[in-house]
């Protein structure tokens, strides 16, 4: 039987994936690898890794000749070195459309929240505070507009649902042509362009080189004054001291973040301290039914490519066979 190993997992039983890959004729071993050596070791004699957030680098793939793919628990694969998988002709596979509904619901949920006060309204009726206007003034959100940076599957998802709450939406994504901008989308060319008409903008794009650190000083400086801040994309899209610095000269009203760049947060983080920043534990994708097909997905790529040489949903097409 062909040896799978299920790298890192934050799962009470890994029974689902064990009866998937069985059923295909492989044979699964478990480990929490945090590490390059982690993944080495307990990689050896592997035909493919699935992984949460394990790192699959030079150093391992030149270590693994054996491996043919590797497939992600999730959409993003920022920790998978996809050209030296190519040039290993190892498969990388992700899944991308697991959680699409709820992701976009949780940041629609987020930025209602941040704007109508829900959780400062919580923490004044604790401290024995019962007035509408202990938070301070709301505007109507139907006199604001939206914008999303990133027009992928979550954030038209995120434009749909969220395009009868606010007055207009508007959004940032360089990589799209202006047919498949929705007719509800208005478009912004820049990013700047963006920051400037919009009072409440929602991240929705992959972490690359391109976009670590995007949401920067300069956005901030370019934006609205009283901007709101939503991030269910990846933390490090977001430069942080930006943020905080941000949110101290009150160009930013406020930030509801799912991810961080390091989590959990550290305890010393000025974000936890601000009233104005709404946190949740990376939990935008959840929901039971999302869980399960999120883990099926990623072990049926491995499946898949088992039978026939090709996972479902590859994001870099390799050249081992099974």
């Amino acid at each position: 039987m062909a040896r799978i190993l299920l790298a890192d997992h934050d799962y009470a039983d890994v029974e689902l994936e064990r009866t998937l890959l069985r059923d295909a004729g492989a044979d699964v071993v478990t480990a929490q690898c945090k590490t390059e050596e982690q993944v080495i070791a307990h990689g050896r004699d592997c035909r493919a890794i699935l992984l949460q957030s394990a790192p699959i680098t030079e150093r391992v793939l030149d270590a693994l000749p054996d491996l043919g793919i590797v497939s992600r628990v999730g959409a993003g694969y920022d920790t998978i070195d996809t050209a030296a998988c190519e040039k290993h002709g190892v498969w990388v596979a992700n899944s991308p459309d697991y959680g699409v509904g709820e992701v976009a619901t949780h940041a629609l949920a987020l930025a209602l929240a941040s704007i109508r006060n829900i959780v400062a309204y919580h923490r004044d009726i604790g401290a024995g505070e019962w007035h509408f206007m202990s938070s301070g003034a709301l505007r109507r959100p139907t006199e604001l507009t939206l914008g999303i940076v990133g027009l992928g599957r979550i954030g038209k998802r995120m434009a749909h649902v969220s395009r009868n709450v606010f007055k207009r939406v508007v959004a940032y994504d360089p990589y799209l042509i202006d047919g498949d901008f929705p007719a509800y989308v208005e478009r912004a060319r820049t990013l700047p362009e963006l920051a400037t008409r919009v009072d409440i903008v929602s991240l929705h794009t992959p972490l690359t080189h391109e976009t670590r650190g995007l949401i920067d000083a300069k956005f901030f400086a370019a934006a609205k004054r009283g901007l709101t801040l939503v991030n269910t994309s990846r933390g490090a899209v977001v430069d942080v001291p930006d943020l905080v610095a941000a949110l101290a000269s009150g160009n930013l009203a406020g930030a509801a973040l799912d991810v961080l760049p390091v989590e959990p947060i550290p305890r010393d983080s000025p974000l936890l301290a601000d009233p104005r920043v709404i946190l949740t534990p990376h939990a935008a994708f959840f929901s039971t039914e999302a869980e399960l097909e999120l883990r099926r997905k990623a072990a049926q790529n491995i499946a898949s490519w088992l039978r026939c040489g090709r996972p479902d949903y590859p994001v870099t097409r390799g050249t081992r066979a099974p």
